[in-house]
């Protein structure tokens, strides 16, 4: 197994794809860091030699992943919170942030139904 951005990557998938099991990697830019690297992105990752392994850890290396990604956005929803916008009071809620209707629906967000005793 490769190790890439403190990540084991899977052997048995190809390149492109097991450069997405790293937080922050998505498919597109797998696609890019792959032709960065000079790689192709079919290749398996158990076939890639040891300096094609190092071309794809320096390609990853220029992008922002991982701890550093989760710590940048933790940190982006604090201050939010921190500053009392709307954004930063939905958060503190725990409610949906980007205007979904809350009257229905929302139990992800919300978390399971409060039962509500009914009074006779």
């Amino acid at each position: 197994m490769a190790r890439i951005a403190g990540v084991n990557i899977p052997n048995h998938k190809h390149a492109e794809i097991a450069l997405t099991s790293i937080y922050g990697i998505g498919r597109t830019t797998a696609q890019k860091i792959c032709v960065a690297a000079g790689i192709l992105a079919s290749t398996k990752v158990k076939d890639l030699s040891d300096s094609e392994v190092e071309k794809l850890r320096d390609e990853v290396a220029k992008f922002k992943v991982e701890g550093d990604l989760r710590r940048e956005v933790s940190m982006n929803i604090k201050r939010l919170m921190d500053l009392g916008c709307y954004r930063g009071i939905r958060h503190r809620r725990g409610l949906p942030v980007r205007g979904q209707r809350t009257k229905t629906n929302a139990r992800t967000r919300k978390g399971p139904v409060k039962a509500i005793k009914a009074s006779k």
